[in-house]
């Protein structure tokens, strides 16, 4: 597993994210998973809906032998309510907390096998800049590690991930990311979810995706 704060993001850091979201969330109440996910219009359930279909949207687009450069991989998304995540990963009810976390589990690792196998010059388009599998391992770490905090908020658990995926990932995706404070803290502060001192709070932003050669 990659240990210095500033290596590349890598397969191990999403798989890390991965399991340390199954481990904060299976503790949750059975009946919380239709609260509100922290500050999203979403619930809990649809929240873990959304972070799997991001990890399938993901591995996905690093599936064909030619990648998509300039679009998503043609799969039909939609939401099941006004305002709800437009998804095209859905979880059986039936199957209960459990089965929704299983469903999160298998995305993960698909992303993660994804990433591990592509060859490094693969390229494939997202919506925030052409990337590369080591772009998509970050996008899917910070998609985790953001919707995890989410949902550990409105289910009442406590979440703070290691500072090693957290300052990887905003090595690539923030670059301009001031330096010097805590990664996390960091990367809540970039992403509008919380405050660093002497700094405004965040209102608007997008990660950079693309590879810097």
């Amino acid at each position: 597993m990659p240990t210095p704060l500033t290596s590349p993001v890598a397969a191990d850091d999403l798989d890390l994210a991965v399991r340390l979201a199954l481990a904060a969330l299976r503790p949750a109440d059975p009946a919380a998973w239709d609260r509100p996910a922290g500050g999203l219009e979403w619930t809990c359930w649809e929240t873990v809906e959304h972070l799997a279909d991001d990890l399938f949207a993901y591995a996905v687009q690093l599936g064909p032998r030619r990648p998509p450069t300039a679009g998503e991989v043609p799969f039909v998304w939609e939401s099941r309510r006004p305002g709800g995540p437009r998804n095209a990963v859905h979880a059986d009810r039936s199957a209960g907390p459990d089965g929704l976390l299983q469903v999160l589990e298998a995305c993960g690792a698909l992303l993660t096998a994804m990433v591990r196998t592509a060859s490094p010059d693969v390229r494939a388009h997202h919506c925030f800049g052409l990337s590369d599998p080591a772009g998509f391992a970050a996008m899917g770490t910070v998609e985790t590690l953001l919707h995890t905090y989410d949902l550990a908020t409105g289910l009442g658990l406590p979440w703070h991930p290691p500072a090693g995926p957290c300052s990887r990932a905003l090595a690539r995706l923030f670059p301009d990311a001031p330096d010097g404070a805590d990664p996390w803290a960091t990367l809540l502060w970039v992403t509008g979810r919380g405050d660093l001192p002497g700094r405004e709070r965040v209102t608007e932003w997008r990660w950079d995706a693309r590879v810097r050669e």
